[in-house]
């Protein structure tokens, strides 16, 4: 599998790696933690050296699997996690004061709570949850990174930013105080291209791309009648009509690009993978098949050009978070 220097890291990931927000147990329904541990396992065997969680991901529940993953393999994993916003508040808005996201103290105190969970002594990338510029020069986050990072319990720090946001991190990305920023970037949220990635590059800031599949709308599996268990978040973001709308949205890009239904799901994760300006791509895999699956469309690559060419039609930027 292809490994990519991850921005001023230097870190080389592969790219595919594993999201582990599903394997939490909690807004994605059915994870069972004896076929998590498989399929994380799995995916480590077959090359996939990142793997991405967060506190909040089952209130820790995703952060122990993972470790426990990690420290059987013995080493040469590389784990980022994320600390939640003390307000709770997602995505952040406009006029939120620094202080009252993330306070110095409320930044240490979540580092050690992931750190314990996880079972190791240095998370790899400490990211917060979520992200708004207006925080740039605010508060005393930025002395809780570097005081983290004195103590070796954090080699490096992240952003993930706002769900369709991309733009809201170029101010961030130019104070040299981030190492790394993850963004939505699929077939259909093209726009991280328009200018974060241009403003990542300049910056060596390593890029992680989250929801390839568009929270499952690109593997054409998501159909008028597809039906969720109780619970779980996709009834909400595929709420109304917009399975139909996906359904009929997956269908053209099948035709356009001459590829079966079935095909989608490499389509769409090797598209998140030919923009050279991403280092690793984190799709959810609870699952031995998704694992095998995702790991044999990382190693065939990027997208011939022209598949990329006949995509750029397909971009529909909009917000079913919302």
């Amino acid at each position: 599998m292809e490994h990519r220097r991850l921005g001023r890291t230097g870190l080389q990931v592969s790219v595919l790696g594993y999201g582990a927000w599903g394997i939490g147990k909690t807004m994605w329904v059915g994870a069972d933690d004896s076929e998590s541990l498989r399929a994380l396992r799995l995916a480590i065997e077959k090359g996939a050296n990142f793997i991405d969680t967060a506190l909040v991901y089952g209130d820790g529940h995703s952060e122990k699997l993972v470790g426990q993953a990690v420290r059987d393999f013995g080493g040469g994993v590389y784990v980022a996690s994320k600390v939640p916003p003390k307000n709770g508040i997602w995505p952040a808005p406009s006029g939120v004061p620094a202080s009252e996201a993330f306070p110095a103290t409320w930044v240490i105190e979540c580092t050690e709570r992931s750190l314990a969970n996880l079972g190791l002594e240095t998370i790899d990338v400490q990211q917060f949850h979520v992200w708004s510029d207006e925080w740039v020069g605010q508060g005393d986050w930025a002395l809780a990174i570097e005081r983290l990072k004195e103590q070796g319990k954090i080699r490096f720090f992240g952003i993930s930013i706002n769900d369709h946001q991309p733009g809201n991190a170029l101010a961030l990305v130019r104070t040299g105080l981030v190492d790394t920023v993850q963004v939505i970037y699929n077939v259909f949220d093209q726009s991280p291209e328009d200018d974060l990635f241009p403003g990542a590059a300049e910056a060596d800031v390593g890029v992680i791309v989250r929801v390839p599949f568009d929270e499952g709308g690109l593997t054409g599996k998501i159909r008028p009648g597809t039906e969720f268990p109780e619970g779980d978040f996709r009834n909400r973001y595929f709420r109304g009509d917009r399975r139909r709308e996906v359904w009929e949205r997956a269908q053209a890009i099948a035709k356009d690009l001459d590829v079966g239904i079935e095909g989608l799901p490499e389509v769409a994760l090797r598209f998140a993978i030919s923009h050279p300006a991403v280092s690793t791509v984190i799709p959810g895999m609870r699952s031995l098949r998704n694992v095998e699956a995702n790991v044999a469309a990382a190693e065939l690559g990027a997208l011939p050009d022209e598949q990329v060419r006949l995509l750029r039609p397909h971009r529909w930027v909009r917000n079913f978070y919302e």
